[in-house]
């Protein structure tokens, strides 16, 4: 057990030069750091919110926007189900009211095949249940009406999408280390480390981006969509800051989830614009669209409101169209982030703002700090009077341990928060835990009467065996924090997880190590601990 081979010796030393070197970028000034050469490893652990201060955003979505957008998703495919069937089934008085979708099949006859073609809508296949309940009223009128499990399953699908749209367009712009949680069920918490001006931030996450396509109303009434009237199977949509209003066929056209690619651009008159291009199947409905209503116009909405209704005189092929409008070259960037990341599902309000300053933070630091210099000198000279040469190689491990916590950490990017700093120092003080069992263990067969060799060999052996029990459950522990647990409560899970790797490596690979070639080297007579 205390033999090592050149090579073995050879990897573990390149090993703990590489955590060293690794550590040493997060211990370094920022001014420092950027002088480092470019060959040098310069990854950091990343300061939480609570340390280096930042924003903390809540947001709540809204139920009823999801409702309604589930509605018109309904009697689309509703429409489109009905078209396709064969025969085609003609329907009557579609309406939406009081959260249900309505129709009348006027043919008594295809009330069954109008129904078969509704069982694949209303189905969930990812649950097993029905999104929609099916009633047949008055012989010929189909009532669609919500299934809690419906609304459960949509809104819980809707808050995971929202999340992962969140986090793209955070990380969009650079910023590192957010932390973005479901918070109940229809709220998300944003905290973004290192931004103070949560303004623009707001205005990134905020921004649903919903993007559509949709023909222009030509027969409406102007003085009727000035009144905010609207045919049947029309709507009317604002333009943006006073401009008026226009009516668009409600169904039909083309949504902005079939985007491939969003890039910040200039138009025709050297004015900012965004270029987009859509996917395989969007670039063939858009070049359907503009083929078959070529001459007509067709209006670009974003989030509800018409960007620009410009006439389409030739059909667009390729999938490439371009997005104009008053845009600072800001705003097209930000635009181009949010189609590039996906719309919102569902529309986001802030219920709840901080911004949270560096110097909380810088005073944590500190204090850490002087918790971890007094706790690791407290724990090296205690180690070293009370086990002489071998409490030397416990506190050596320990420093070296420290390093390569902090080295694991930089690599992984993670976020160290003021939770992580509290598990840092206890890592600290429980790391020699391991070399404090195996001396004990050491001296006890020393004083059964063993040469010294056997005593320092049994004694790594029968210690190694509840150190390693001891610590694979408080490492189940820290994964079960780090799953259940919430942002502060993960942030001492991974640090704490980490250190009880690192302190079983280091504090009994290591050391044995160094014994084994203290005892190769001196060969002693005499066994001092």
């Amino acid at each position: 057990m205390l033999d090592f081979s050149p090579a073995r010796k050879f990897m573990l030393s390149a090993l703990l030069v590489l955590g060293v070197l690794l550590a040493i970028p997060s211990l370094l000034p920022k001014t420092y750091l950027d002088q480092l050469p470019d060959f040098l490893p310069k990854e950091t652990i990343n300061l939480g919110l609570d340390l280096a201060g930042g924003s903390h955003i809540l947001l709540e979505a809204d139920g009823s926007q999801l409702a309604v957008a589930r509605l018109e998703a309904l009697e689309d495919s509703v429409r489109k189900a009905m078209r396709r069937a064969e025969p085609r089934i003609s329907i009557e008085n579609m309406s939406r009211s009081e959260g249900r979708l309505s129709f009348i099949v006027p043919d008594s006859s295809q009330i069954d095949l109008a129904r078969e073609q509704l069982l694949p809508i209303i189905a969930n296949n990812a649950t097993g249940s029905r999104d929609w309940n099916i009633q047949v009223v008055d012989g010929n009128r189909f009532l669609l009406s919500p299934a809690s499990e419906g609304d459960e399953a949509a809104l819980d699908q809707a808050m995971d999408t929202a999340k992962d749209v969140i986090d793209r367009r955070i990380n969009a712009v650079g910023t590192l280390e957010p932390t973005i949680i479901r918070q109940g069920d229809n709220r998300i918490v944003v905290q973004v480390p290192g931004i103070e001006d949560p303004e623009a931030l707001k205005e990134l996450i905020g921004k649903t981006a919903k993007l559509e396509f949709k023909l222009v109303d030509d027969q409406a009434d102007p003085e009727e969509t000035a009144a905010g009237k609207a045919r049947v199977g029309s709507q009317i949509l604002p333009y943006p800051e006073g401009g008026g209003s226009i009516a668009v066929r409600r169904l039909g056209g083309i949504s902005g989830d079939k985007l491939l690619k969003a890039d910040p651009s200039v138009d025709e008159n050297n004015q900012p614009a965004v270029t987009i291009q859509f996917d395989s199947e969007g670039g063939k409905r858009f070049a359907s669209m503009t083929q078959q209503y070529t001459g007509k116009l067709f209006a670009i909405i974003l989030d509800g409101q018409v960007i620009s209704a410009p006439r389409i005189n030739e059909p667009i092929l390729g999938g490439v169209s371009q997005i104009s409008g008053s845009f600072t070259s800001d705003e097209a960037n930000q635009l181009a982030i949010s189609l590039r990341s996906g719309a919102l599902p569902v529309d986001l309000k802030v219920v709840e703002e901080r911004s949270v300053g560096p110097d909380l933070g810088r005073d944590s630091i500190e204090r850490g700090a002087l918790a971890a210099v007094i706790g690791t000198t407290a724990v090296l000279v205690l180690m070293f009077v009370t086990y002489g040469r071998f409490g030397l190689y416990a506190n050596a491990a320990l420093l070296i341990n420290i390093a390569m916590i902090l080295a694991i950490m930089a690599l992984a990017h993670a976020t160290l928060t003021l939770p992580g700093i509290a598990g840092f120092v206890l890592t600290i003080g429980a790391a020699v835990d391991a070399n404090v069992l195996i001396n004990e263990r050491i001296r006890e067969e020393s004083r059964r009467g063993r040469r010294i060799v056997q005593a320092i060999e049994n004694g790594y052996k029968e210690a190694s065996r509840a150190i390693f029990d001891a610590n694979i459950t408080n490492v189940i522990a820290a994964v079960l924090l780090f799953l259940f647990g919430s942002g502060p409560i993960r942030g001492f899970a991974v640090v704490l997880m980490i250190g009880i790797v690192t302190s079983v490596f280091t504090a009994v690979v290591i050391t044995r190590m160094w014994v084994s070639g203290w005892l190769k080297r001196k060969r002693p007579q005499e066994l001092v601990i």
